[in-house]
């Protein structure tokens, strides 16, 4: 399917490519705000926190069966690329 989408799990069922924040990330994040809580910290305290690692990830296969060439340069920007 040509269409791009904000998680990596959708690239991998067969959708063209991704650019979004990292699940994996944003839960080691949730782990370490729930330890505040769980230590005494008051939520209303915490600072607010946002994604730091992006991820981008392309589907070849999605891309070739498409006929859709991929440029060499954006296939050297993404973090993974499903062949």
């Amino acid at each position: 399917m040509p269409g791009s989408f904000v998680t990596r799990e959708m690239v991998e069922v067969g959708l063209l490519m991704s650019y979004g924040a990292s699940v994996a990330d944003m839960f080691r994040q949730v782990g370490i705000y729930s330890g505040s809580i769980l230590k005494g910290a008051k939520p209303a305290e915490l600072p607010v926190l946002q994604s730091t690692k992006f991820e981008f990830v392309i589907n070849l296969q999605t891309a070739k069966s498409l006929g859709i060439e991929v440029p060499p340069q954006l296939l050297l920007q993404a973090d993974e690329v499903i062949e």
